[in-house]
This record gives C-alpha cells, structure tokens and sequence, in this order.
C-alpha cells in the first residue's frame, strides 16, 4: 500500500467553536445556576415579553 491509499487515523476533537454575528439592544453576561433537573438565568423584568438569544460560551 502507498501513502495515498493510507487512511489517517481519525483525530479525535472537542465541540469546534463557531462564531456569530447578531445585531440587538442589550447584551448581559450571566452564569447559569441549578434549577432542579434544568438550568436557570434569570433576566431583567422589562425583557419579559422580549426576544433573546442564548449563547453558550464554554
């Protein structure tokens, strides 16, 4: 067999990272706290009836 006909070993890498690019009003930066069986952020009261995005960063 030649180098050609070779398959690489497949390398093993973690989630890519993509990037986005949105236009809005506000952004917040928050941590996600423990919500029983789910997760939590909580939001200024006049977002309420608002539509966000969410984006995880890590």
């Amino acid at each position: 067999m030649d180098d050609e006909n070779k398959k690489a070993a497949p390398i093993e890498e973690g989630p890519r990272k993509v990037k986005f690019e949105i236009y809005g009003e506000e952004m917040l930066e928050k941590e996600v706290k423990q919500s029983g069986n789910s997760g939590r952020v909580y939001l200024p009261p006049d977002w309420v009836g608002r539509h966000v995005k969410i984006i995880r960063r890590d």
